[in-house]
């Protein structure tokens, strides 16, 4: 079995300071195999924000898949956004644009969705989704195949098609060929999780998506600060969101899904 914790939109520049150290001792008790950000990770692009988020960073487990979202771009600094827009990000964070941690059981391939030319939306260009097969293609076939991205392939009944990432699409043809099962995502600040059945015809291909909310921005949308933990024991694999509890000033399981991957895709066994 292999365990991940999967945090997004960190947001530091408009976080709750209380929320980091329960944080970082909450992620330590689990102990996970990975620790997956998926993205912004500052609110505003700011070497102190970065420098912020960095600190964080090191306080936690290793390895780590870490991508940028569209927040790690400058939105006020034309120039810096046109032509350096992920400087900072490289220079505080990794210069590592499409990071990985495989193993015999799990392969987690990140993929750089943050784009220049939007204030908020994302894309997968065709470059990125071929060298995602390539990766895809000398990763174990038993391998519990994981892309992390910061915007959505999938999303929750109430969001429109267009939140979901550009080109979103033609990537999901090549997941269905390379068999991936698992898709990590933020930038909606609402957590979900569910397969893509329903969105995409593919066969009887279908991936399950998660979606994280803000780990410890103050810009909730409406949902407890909350970060997911994601239990691998193919073909079972298992979704619990750990929220914030202002009384007991910790994070703590508040709900768990578990979803089994059978021929027609993804089976949801039911909540706790």
């Amino acid at each position: 079995m292999r365990t991940l914790v999967h945090l997004s939109d960190l947001h530091f520049g408009r976080i709750d300071p209380a929320l980091i150290a329960p944080l970082i001792e909450r992620i330590a008790a689990i102990a996970p195999d990975v620790v997956i950000v998926s993205g912004d990770l500052t609110q505003r692009a700011r070497s102190g924000q970065f420098k912020a988020a960095r600190e964080f960073l090191d306080a936690l487990p290793k390895p780590q898949v870490v991508v940028p979202g569209n927040h790690d771009i400058p939105l006020h600094n034309v120039f810096d956004r046109f032509v350096r827009p992920l400087d900072k990000y490289v220079r505080y964070v990794t210069d590592d644009l499409e990071p990985a941690y495989i193993d015999s059981e799990i392969a987690v391939l990140g993929v750089n969705t943050a784009r220049s030319a939007t204030i908020k939306d994302g894309r997968i260009n065709a470059g990125q989704i071929a060298r995602l097969a390539s990766r895809l293609e000398s990763v174990n076939a038993s391998a519990v195949k994981v892309v992390v991205t910061h915007h959505p392939f999938d999303l929750p009944a109430s969001y429109r098609e267009r939140h979901l990432v550009g080109r979103a699409s033609l990537a999901m043809r090549m997941f269905a060929d390379h068999g991936v099962d698992l898709l990590l995502a933020g930038h909606l600040h609402e957590s979900h999780a569910g397969d893509t059945a329903v969105r995409y015809r593919l066969g009887d291909y279908a991936a399950l998506a998660v979606q994280a909310g803000t780990a410890t921005s103050t810009r909730g949308r409406g949902e407890a600060n909350a970060f997911n933990v994601i239990r691998i024991a193919a073909p079972r694999i298992t979704v619990e969101r750990h929220a914030w509890g202002v009384e007991q000033a910790t994070f703590a399981c508040a709900d768990r899904q578990a979803f089994e991957r059978t021929e027609r895709g993804w089976a949801r066994l039911g909540a706790e």
